[in-house]
This record gives C-alpha cells, sequence and structure tokens, in this order.
C-alpha cells in the first residue's frame, strides 16, 4: 500500500502530506536478492579449476631461480622410470625405478616423504611434480603415470589431499 494521502489542511492554504509506504514488498525484494548473490558466490568457487602458466619450456638464457625443488617423472625410457630432484636446472638426486606403475607410486611416495619441501599438515602448499613425456606416449601410459603420481597423498587440516601439483612436459 504505498500512496500519498494529501487531504486536509490547517485551513491556511496548505496541505497535510501524508505518506504511508509499505516496506515488506523491498524487503522480499532484497532478501532474495541476496539469497541469488550467496549462492552465485558459491557456485563460483565450486567450478575453479587451478592451473599453472609455469609450463617446462625452452631454456632461457638467465632462468630465475626456484626457490624450491621439484620432482622430476620421466617416463620417456622404455627399460625405466626416472625420478629426478631439480633445483632449477641442477639435478640434485636421480633414482631409476623398475617399469611398472605400482612401483612408480611407491617409489614417488618415498621420494616425497624423504625430500617433499611440504610435508607438513599446516602447509597449503603442494610440492611440485612434472612429468616428462615423449609425443608418441600412449594416452593410457600417461594416465598410469598421472594417478601414480597423484596417489601420494598428504595429511592435512581439512583431511587427504594431493602432495604434489602436476605439470606435463611433452617432447
Amino acid at each position: 500500500m504505498a500512496g500519498v494521502n494529501v487531504t486536509g489542511g490547517d485551513g491556511r492554504g496548505r496541505k497535510a502530506l501524508d505518506a504511508d509506504l509499505n516496506m515488506v514488498p523491498m524487503i522480499d525484494l532484497l532478501m532474495v536478492t541476496i539469497a541469488f548473490l550467496l549462492v552465485t558466490a558459491v557456485w563460483s568457487h565450486m567450478n575453479r579449476l587451478e592451473g599453472s602458466a609455469q609450463v617446462p619450456g625452452p631454456m632461457a638464457e638467465n632462468p630465475p631461480p626456484l626457490s624450491q625443488p621439484s620432482l622430476h617423472v620421466d617416463i620417456r625410457s622404455p627399460e625405466h622410470f626416472v625420478l629426478s630432484w631439480r633445483q632449477g636446472h641442477d639435478v640434485g638426486r636421480t633414482v631409476e625405478v623398475a617399469r611398472e606403475y605400482p612401483a612408480l607410486a611407491q617409489a614417488i611416495t618415498k621420494e616425497w616423504r624423504t625430500s617433499g619441501v611440504h610435508t607438513s599438515p599446516s602447509d597449503t602448499q603442494r610440492d611440485e611434480a612434472v612429468l616428462h613425456t615423449s609425443n608418441d606416449t600412449l594416452f593410457s601410459e600417461m594416465v598410469a603415470a598421472m594417478d601414480a603420481i597423484e596417489a601420494t597423498k598428504r595429511a592435512g587440516v581439512h583431511g587427504e589431499s594431493p602432495a604434489f601439483a602436476l605439470t606435463l612436459a611433452t617432447q
């Protein structure tokens, strides 16, 4: 009931101005708008994917030094897998693993437990893992290697999560 009443007056030519505004429809509109904004804000966070633009590529003349080592998993050799910890272009340690995916997953977990940087449950960052493949690697082999890397879990404040952020490098 919104309206303006202009009847009556004080007798001197001025009319009293009395307005009745019903606020219920406006409050209803505001509540629906707030509910809509809250729901859409949650949906926008659910659809996010983590991505990184830091992919291996051609070497720069003076690459910036990396502050943390990363685990490189090379599946290009037909005889074995090669795990190496690298910091920039410096190779810290290299381990050869039999060409079996369960053995690869166990070796990656062991390497992360001994040399991983972000192993604390309160640490929100993950270690970096780079999977090196050739262009002719079968998709099933790449997926099996990615699953072996993702099999390494770490305890966190909100439950288990993957220990590595994975980057794919092909040649």
